[in-house]
């Protein structure tokens, strides 16, 4: 029997920031945390500033415009 593998890209519908991670939520069900460690822009800024992010590329990305930082949903997996 032969399985046919479906490659489908990550997209992320939400995002959030606590203290000490950044924690994703992807269209697939898949929820992805890092270490906010990882991410000085992020680490550094107010709770306010993490707050303000929006999806880019229809989810394939995050932007925070007020400390200018970019993250894709690929890159995050890939550091697990």
């Amino acid at each position: 029997m032969s399985i046919l593998a479906v490659e489908v890209e990550p997209l992320a519908l939400d995002v959030s920031c606590t203290d000490d991670s950044l924690c994703v939520v992807l269209a697939d069900g898949r929820e992805i945390a890092a270490p906010l460690i990882w991410f000085p822009r992020l680490q550094n800024a107010t709770s306010a500033e993490r707050k303000h992010w929006r999806l880019i590329g229809g989810g394939v990305g995050i932007h925070w415009e007020d400390v200018d930082e970019d993250i894709s949903v690929e890159s995050l997996l890939r550091l697990r």
